[in-house]
């Protein structure tokens, strides 16, 4: 796949998936209006969309429709909306700005975000359970599971509450590696291997390289995000920069200083490769999406 064609297909992932999560939330004129407004503000008009793309990408190495990846694209959009809801919030991060517009508390009201980030949770393994994403009854539930673990204590909601009570501490290498793998990475390993359900059944040796992948792929993401965070500005996060720093939390850079987190990364997203080249062409969406998150501005 050229550069051009990569292009072209991550813009055409993130219209659809765009589209179909369009079409997975409540219509605003609903009732509570207020509540499904909200819902769509979190989610809709914003986002790189990594997720998905990585749920269509590792779908199509298993020659899965691009209408039945939709459903779990997204959900695993839905959890990661309504982790930033929540993670924006006053007793949590507490920031004002999130995709270059205010944060759902501060657009609408703590109490409203609150709401919005569980309902965006519900939502989404409501979408998993569908009559049109037509797949057996054991992926389904496979894939219920994995988000689900993914979701919970002993991932993404596990990680914050690590990340929560390491502010002011230093960590060590080990002790970053374990809170981003549940904080980040949980969910990044679960797109992938959403995907890889939902086609025809893999072998496990593709499995265990996708699996692989997806564990460097989801640090990786978080190394870069700390450097972006260090380096690049409010305008082009589309978030406050600098916030880790101001904060005092344990971050790549504050650890190993901005030109070896840089180094870091490099080498993950080599050992990425590395880990897809079983694979052949066939994994070369994933390959690309990996340059992606190493070199994306924010």
């Amino acid at each position: 796949m050229s550069t051009q064609e990569f292009a072209r297909w991550m813009s055409e992932i993130q219209a659809r998936t765009e589209s179909a999560l369009g079409a997975a939330l409540p219509d605003a004129a609903i009732a509570p209006t207020r509540l499904h407004e909200a819902m769509r503000y979190a989610v809709l008009g914003g986002g790189k969309r990594v997720r998905p793309l990585l749920v269509h990408a590792a779908g199509a190495l298993v020659s899965a429709s691009p209408d039945q990846l939709d459903f779990p694209a997204c959900a695993v959009e839905l959890i990661h909306a309504y982790s930033l809801v929540h993670d924006d919030m006053p007793c949590m991060d507490d920031d004002i700005l999130r995709r270059g517009k205010p944060t759902v508390h501060v657009e609408y009201d703590d109490a409203t975000a609150l709401l919005v980030g569980d309902a965006l949770q519900t939502q989404a393994f409501q979408t998993l359970t569908e009559s049109s994403f037509n797949i057996s009854p054991g992926a389904r539930i496979e894939m219920i599971r994995l988000l689900a673990q993914a979701s919970g204590s002993r991932g993404m909601a596990g990680g914050q509450a690590i990340d929560l009570a390491s502010v002011g501490l230093r960590l060590t290498r080990e002790e970053l590696e374990f809170m981003h793998l549940h904080k980040t990475g949980a969910l990044i390993r679960a797109a992938i291997l959403l995907g890889a359900h939902c086609g025809t059944p893999a072998a496990e040796s593709t499995l265990n390289a996708l699996d692989r992948y997806a564990k460097l792929i989801g640090l990786l993401f978080q190394v870069v995000d700390d450097i972006l965070d260090a380096q690049a500005d409010t305008a082009t996060l589309g978030k406050t920069a600098g916030k880790d720093a101001d904060n005092d939390k344990p971050t790549y850079v504050s650890l190993l200083g901005l030109d070896e987190a840089r180094r870091l990364a490099q080498e993950m997203l080599t050992a990425a490769h590395d880990a897809l080249a079983p694979l052949g062409p066939r994994a070369d969406a994933l390959r690309q999406l990996a340059d992606y998150i190493v070199h994306r501005p924010f």
